[in-house]
């Protein structure tokens, strides 16, 4: 049963009712979701940035063409497809009724638009558009894309779930370039983002797009029909988890993405809350070196981080000693996935401080500090830091750990300058396994030098590979190619796997689970009166 409430706690309750926008009274008659996500939300460019905040916020207010089942298969979601016989054109129809959240329709134009700039900046789109020929609007409703030889990457593309989702914006938004952070939250899904209540960084606001009309099918993972049940959903920030977990047990929300795993045991038993996890958004630990400035421009320092670091102190630092919610890998694309190989697992999954020293020695370091970005609020990072910069230095290396907020993380690894003016070198992060198992598009994997993911890795043999398994449908040798970028990653210091786990989720029995999809998806969800 829920703790009697204090005087406390109804402080909170009313001051959280007076931040969704109204009275007291208004905000107990509104039927809404409130949650609190793995990190806040800053920004609303969801085509720059992988932070998975931003994919989430993307999923609310944005649609995609296409949409992948709980099998992983590409639908039809704004729009259907047909493929010419020989395999080079795909003609694209939007379906009826699509509308932004300004009341324009949506169009051929907004979709071409909005292919190009997110292919500027995501992995796989970058592939695509090599072996694309051209992209052509046939009217208001149709365009083609038409490739230079015969391709499936058109739909693997464009059906993309996570990282950098293609999602579509109007055209006039899309037309800004990737340089400058688009500021619009007009989109065409089925939320839209109260404005007047956005309060970056503290609360975001959206409401149910009346205009917004689902498909017929049922909801299958991120694909089939979006239907909103709720009239609104605010995310709120609660960077104490054990202040969200209070705010659960006493009703005040009703979800948390990420529940803290030491703060577990206190749900155990209680009628009013359940918890799980979705097997879709399990993650990867890696750990990203720059490879631009010393001390890992070096590839002998970038091996002996590698001889530093293991993978059960990170794990059980996430998720508790014994968990079955943390499993060690040795795989670049993961354990879950094709691609599962156990390649230099003698090196990767435990610490080996003795021989990362010789290896300094050999390498010549001078004791460069090593300046490691650890990001605090997101509790699963949180854990990750510490670990990290223990293990270097039992392996020699001496190190600078420098905390700072997720956002501050995101804004300085991007940064190609030195240390001294605001550059890095080494951060560590999460990225989602279906991210993780796409062997084109995975940015942990790609090696494109500036073009690549932070910390710039050039490893021209890695690119001819991603783009060998682009132009091949025979998936014996995608896996072969795949197999073959694993050991380039490792052996060039391209990311360092820090092993697997799953977030618990936590919510309220007023409300339904949500369904297991690579993001947390908020439609279909319902709430009792």
């Amino acid at each position: 049963m829920f703790a009697r409430p204090t005087a406390s706690s109804l402080l909170k309750s009313t001051l959280l009712a007076l931040a969704l926008g109204g009275s007291v009274g208004a905000a107990a008659q509104a039927q809404t979701i409130t949650a609190v996500m793995h990190a806040p939300l800053r920004a609303v460019d969801v085509q720059i940035s992988t932070a998975y905040i931003l994919r989430n916020y993307g999923y609310m207010v944005y649609d995609t063409l296409l949409a992948r089942n709980t099998k992983g298969e590409p639908k039809p979601q704004m729009a259907d497809w047909k493929v010419s016989d020989d395999g080079k054109t795909y003609t694209f129809t939007l379906r009826d009724g699509l509308k932004f959240h300004d009341g324009n329709p949506v169009t051929s134009a907004d979709a071409i638009a909005s292919i190009k700039r997110w292919a500027q900046v995501d992995k796989t789109g970058q592939v695509m558009m090599t072996l694309l020929a051209e992209m052509t609007a046939t009217d208001d409703k149709t365009f083609t894309m038409t490739f230079k030889e015969p391709t499936g990457i058109a739909l693997l593309a464009l059906s993309k779930p996570s990282g950098l989702a293609p999602f579509i914006l109007p055209a006039a938004v899309a037309a800004a370039p990737v340089s400058t952070p688009i500021t619009s939250t007009i989109g065409s899904g089925p939320f839209r983002l109260v404005e007047a209540e956005f309060q970056p960084g503290v609360s975001a606001t959206f409401e149910k797009f009346a205009d917004y009309i689902p498909r017929d099918e049922p909801a299958d993972g991120l694909a089939g029909g979006k239907v909103v049940k709720v009239d609104k959903v605010v995310w709120t920030s609660m960077p104490d988890p054990m202040t969200a977990v209070s705010a659960l047990m006493s009703g005040e929300i009703d979800y948390i993405e990420q529940t803290s795993p030491d703060l577990l045991p206190l749900l155990e038993g209680n009628a009013d809350v359940k918890t799980g996890r979705y097997e879709k958004q399990g993650s990867q630990n890696l750990a990203r070196m720059n490879h631009k400035i010393p001390p890992f421009d070096n590839p002998q320092v970038r091996e002996a981080a590698m001889l530093a670091l293991g993978q059960r102190p990170m794990l059980d630092a996430q998720v508790g000693a014994g968990s079955p919610n943390g499993t060690t890998c040795a795989a670049v694309y993961g354990c879950t996935s094709l691609y599962n190989t156990d390649y230099a697992a003698d090196r990767i999954l435990e610490a080996h401080p003795d021989e990362a020293k010789a290896k300094l020695k050999e390498a010549g370091y001078d004791g460069t500090p090593v300046f490691l970005m650890h990001a605090t609020d997101i509790p699963s990072l949180n854990a990750q830091g510490p670990v990290i910069a223990q293990q270097l230095r039992d392996g020699g290396f001496t190190v600078d750990m420098v905390s700072m907020d997720w956002a501050s993380v995101v804004a300085r690894r991007a940064s190609k300058a030195p240390v001294a003016e605001g550059g890095w070198n080494m951060f560590s992060t999460t990225n989602v396994l279906p991210d993780v198992g796409d062997a084109i598009g995975f940015i942990g994997a790609a090696a494109g030098g500036d073009a690549a993911w932070f910390g710039w890795p050039d490893v021209p043999a890695i690119e001819e590979r991603r783009m060998a398994i682009a132009r091949t449908a025979d998936v014996a040798e995608q896996k072969k190619l795949a197999l073959e970028i694993d050991e380039l990653v490792i052996d060039n210091g391209v990311m360092i796997p820090m092993g697997e786990f799953y977030n618990v989720a936590s919510w309220s029995t007023a409300v339904t689970p949500q369904m297991d999809a690579e993001a947390p998806i908020f439609w279909n969800m319902e709430k009792a009166e």
